[in-house]
C-alpha cells in the first residue's frame, strides 16, 4: 500500500478525513519528518480553516436550535474566551516583535486548552431533545479535528523550533468557568464554548497563515 499524505478537501466535514500532517518516514525519535515545511504549514492552514468554518456553522444551527425552543442566549459584549496566556498583538510594531517560537507556543495553548470543553459540549449535546444531528456531526467532527490540529502544531514545533518534544504549563482551569447545577446552565455553559471556540478558531486560522508567511514568503507579513 502507497503511504500518502492527508489531503485537505474544502466541502462537508464528512469528506475530510485523517490528520492535519502526515509524516510517514518519521525517524523513530519523532524528531524528523519527510514532508517540508512547506507543505506542513500549508496542511495546518487549510486544517484550521475548516475548522473555524464548521465552528461557525455550529453556531449558526445552535442558535437556530435555541429558537426552536424559545430561548435567546447572547454572550455579553467584552467576555474573555481565550486564555489568559495568549494576547492577540494589535498593531503591526507588536506583530513584528512576537517570534515563530510564541505564535506556535501559542497555537498550542489554544488547542490544548478547547480539546476538553469541546468533548464536554459534544456529550452534552447528545442530552439535547431534537438536536440537529448537522450539529451532533460539526461538533463530533471540531473535536477530533483540533486533536488532529493540535498533533500537527506539535510536528511543526519539532520541524521549525527544532525541539523534540514540549513541555507547557497546565491549560487553565475549565471546571468552574463551564460548571453547570441546572438545565439552562447547562446550555448557557454549551453555548458559551461554542461562541468562544469560534473566535478562537479564527485566533488560530490567523495565526497559522502569519507562520505560514514567515515561513515561505519571508515578506509583507502582517495580521491587518
Amino acid at each position: 500500500m502507497h503511504k500518502v499524505c492527508v489531503a485537505f478537501v474544502l466541502c462537508s466535514p464528512q469528506a475530510v478525513t485523517g490528520s492535519p500532517v502526515d509524516c510517514p518516514n518519521q525517524d523513530t525519535a519523532g524528531t524528523s519528518c519527510a514532508i517540508s515545511v512547506e507543505k506542513l504549514l500549508e496542511r495546518a492552514v487549510q486544517h484550521a480553516e475548516l475548522i473555524y468554518r464548521v465552528s461557525e456553522e455550529s453556531k449558526l444551527l445552535f442558535c437556530n436550535m435555541l429558537i426552536s425552543y424559545g430561548m435567546n442566549l447572547h454572550i455579553p459584549k467584552g467576555t474573555m474566551c481565550a486564555p489568559k496566556m495568549v494576547p492577540v498583538p494589535m498593531s503591526k510594531s507588536e506583530i513584528q516583535q512576537i517570534s515563530d517560537k510564541w505564535i506556535l507556543h501559542s497555537l498550542l495553548i489554544l488547542a490544548q486548552f478547547w480539546i476538553d470543553p469541546l468533548v464536554e459540549v459534544q456529550a452534552s449535546l447528545e442530552n439535547y431533545e431534537n438536536a440537529p444531528s448537522a450539529l451532533l456531526t460539526r461538533s463530533k467532527w471540531i473535536s477530533t479535528k483540533l486533536m488532529s490540529l493540535e498533533q500537527g502544531i506539535m510536528v511543526l514545533i519539532r520541524q521549525i523550533l527544532g525541539e523534540g518534544s514540549l513541555t507547557l504549563e497546565g491549560p487553565e482551569e475549565t471546571s468552574d468557568r463551564f460548571v453547570s447545577s441546572n438545565i439552562l446552565q447547562t446550555v448557557r455553559r454549551d453555548y458559551s464554548v461554542i461562541y468562544c471556540f469560534r473566535k478562537d478558531a479564527h485566533k488560530m486560522q490567523t495565526f497559522l497563515k502569519l507562520l505560514k508567511c514567515r515561513q515561505i514568503d519571508k515578506e509583507n507579513c502582517s495580521l491587518f
